[in-house]
């Protein structure tokens, strides 16, 4: 099974993030493989208008399956009108899917009004409703905006995901948890959370800089000439296999 997991693309008004975005889809549209998923863990939008989510839902056209969730920059009512074409709602936006032989399921993260992430007591009832249903041998990724670790950058760390410790007891009760999936740092990352694997997408709109790399000043904190990026999740019955790319 692999799945495409990108995230960040902070559509826009502007042509950067088309051009990034499309180039993304594109690239994926050409695989010569039908992906089982493509996963794009928040921050769609980069104001949270209807534009933008007309404009994201155009690009996200794709012949493999597409999986959204919430990120600190959008608007879940916005969101669930022009991307999902559901009636619009200010409760977390949820969805699972069931990819190959897996269950894929993505939570929001989002807290409206904050840039810092938490998973509301609505989602984890979501998700340990989820997995009280998935059989125990099927295979389960969890994904959110937000990372719950530290990545230690600082910026990032102070607005990650707060309140961790109920998914983690969760996946104490759920051995068939894989893997933890997020985006919202802008940089390829892997760490761990609660005994599993945490795998941070690159961002497509832009490249964080570490705290360690170049900066002509303190909040210079991303890379704007770094191209649009990517990973590939392989799942071979319980094992994960990451791959990431650049996309030029």
């Amino acid at each position: 099974m692999v799945i495409a997991h990108l995230s960040d693309t902070h559509i826009d008004d502007g042509d950067r993030s088309i051009e990034r975005t499309a180039a993304v889809m594109r690239y994926l549209e050409n695989l010569p493989y039908d992906l089982d998923a493509i996963l794009i863990t928040g921050d769609i939008a980069d104001h949270g208008s209807p534009a933008e989510y007309e404009l994201a839902r155009e690009l996200f056209v794709s012949r493999h399956p597409v999986l959204m969730c919430p990120g600190n920059h959008d608007d879940r009512a916005a969101f669930r009108e022009h991307l999902l074409g559901e009636a619009p709602s200010t409760t977390p936006i949820n969805q699972s899917l069931r990819a190959g032989d897996a269950v894929v399921a993505l939570c929001d993260s989002s807290v409206p009004g904050k840039d810092e992430g938490l998973l509301e007591e609505a989602t984890t009832a979501w998700l340990a409703d989820l997995l009280a249903r998935t059989p125990s041998t099927t295979p389960v990724l969890v994904g959110f905006h937000h990372p719950p670790a530290l990545l230690h950058e600082p910026f990032i760390d102070g607005i990650r995901q707060f309140g961790a410790e109920r998914v983690a007891a969760l996946a104490d009760r759920h051995d068939n948890i894989v893997a933890f999936l997020s985006g919202h740092a802008h940089t390829a990352a892997v760490t761990t959370f609660a005994g599993r694997p945490l795998l941070v997408a690159p961002g497509v709109v832009s490249t964080l800089r570490l705290p360690w790399e170049d900066r002509a000043h303190p909040k210079d904190i991303v890379h704007l000439d770094q191209p649009p990026a990517l990973a590939f999740h392989v799942l071979d019955d319980m094992r994960l296999t990451t791959h990431y790319r650049n996309v030029v």
